[in-house]
């Protein structure tokens, strides 16, 4: 009998549950324990059937209990389950919507499932509702695209519905639909493409997108060579401006040049940066110091020939001075050789002429 008190006491311990209900177990089991005393004192079972339906009944609450303990479980993983779908989906819906934030949204997951559970249900409600609102924003934005896109094409029917992407709903991707909504509305009607009988047409032909695609190609073309040239135009003016070493003040007044040379087609962006006329004096400058510089190359380069023919003369050694000055005059108009190479040249002459007239001198 002290046996089963004490099971009844431990199943009854290892069910939580409110103290109103352990105390009616607990009456309930003093009651049906004492009924069961006295049927099996009427009956007169012996302490071996006794015990042995006092195993038969605590194996079966026992079952009893893991039945209930497994729904329990799976209960539980059931709302944890639900739970997470919810997390999910609030994710889901957010990264959507390119919401990074939302009002109504817990702060942070306290409470039993269930309240977790209630608390984020209104949240996705809300989001639900506003997904539905944005899917229908872009379907009729990108329908009106379909249908200006079509009567341009010279196709108006059009049954094919727009698939609107569920997966970025965000502003951000909206506006640009609404971008290039509007820039479709701007060229569904250009006046000067009217044709001769002064009726308006309501749509853009093929031919004529094809002519203005041919013409945007030839105007990317003309700027990529008109870039292309004034970046040669600057390098070259960089170039003779260290060679001269010209003063900073005279480099600025084309800085509008030499800004662009290492710019792409695209980053030339500012008006009348590749203007002809601005190409043209460039062009004017860069002949202007090549001018100057074959002039001081010359001057420089006769100095040194003047040098030469003077070791020269005073180790008695006969040269050509005429055909020397005609060879450097030559070499310097035609641009072949470069100045510094010249005059390397001469110094290395100078050299050798010093160290034959020196040794001329020993002999004699």
């Amino acid at each position: 009998m002290l046996w089963w008190s004490a099971v009844s006491c431990w199943l009854v311990s290892v069910i939580s549950r409110p103290c109103i209900l352990r105390n009616r177990a607990n009456t309930l089991n003093a009651v049906n324990h004492g009924l069961m005393q006295q049927i099996w004192d009427e009956v007169g079972e012996s302490d071996e059937e006794r015990d042995k339906m006092l195993l038969q009944l605590e194996q079966e609450c026992l079952d009893v209990y893991k039945r209930k303990v497994d729904q329990a479980v799976k209960s539980r993983a059931h709302l944890l389950q639900a739970l997470a779908d919810a997390q999910l989906e609030l994710s889901r819906l957010l990264s959507a919507l390119g919401e990074k934030s939302f009002v109504g949204i817990p702060d942070k997951t306290s409470g039993t499932i269930k309240e977790q559970l209630a608390a984020i249900a209104p949240t996705l409600e809300q989001l639900w509702k506003q997904k539905e609102e944005r899917v229908k924003e872009f379907s009729d934005v990108q329908t009106q695209i379909q249908k200006i896109c079509g009567e341009i094409a010279g196709n108006s029917n059009l049954s094919e519905v727009p698939v609107v992407d569920e997966a970025d709903l965000s502003l951000k991707k909206l506006d640009e639909f609404q971008g290039q909504l509007q820039e479709l509305q701007k060229e569904k009607f250009i006046p000067s493409l009217n044709d001769s009988t002064g009726v308006q047409s309501k749509s853009i032909s093929n031919d004529t997108l094809s002519r203005l695609a041919k013409t945007v190609l030839a105007l990317k073309e003309d700027k990529k060579q008109r870039l292309q040239k004034l970046q040669e135009l600057a390098t070259q003016l960089i170039d003779l401006w260290n060679l001269m070493d010209t003063p900073e003040e005279e480099r600025s007044l084309f800085d509008h040049v030499t800004c662009n040379i290492s710019a792409s087609v695209d980053e030339v962006t500012i008006p009348g940066a590749l203007a002809l006329d601005l190409i043209e004096q460039a062009e004017v400058e860069v002949e202007r110091l090549d001018q100057l510089k074959a002039s001081r190359m010359k001057e420089i380069a006769f100095k040194r020939q003047a040098e030469l023919e003077e070791i020269f003369a005073r180790a008695h050694i006969e040269i050509d001075p005429e055909a020397a000055r005609a060879k450097i005059m030559s070499l310097i108009d035609s641009g072949d050789v470069e100045p510094s190479e010249l005059l390397a040249d001469m110094d290395n002459q100078i050299t050798k002429a010093k160290e034959e007239a020196f040794s001329r001198e020993r002999i004699y």
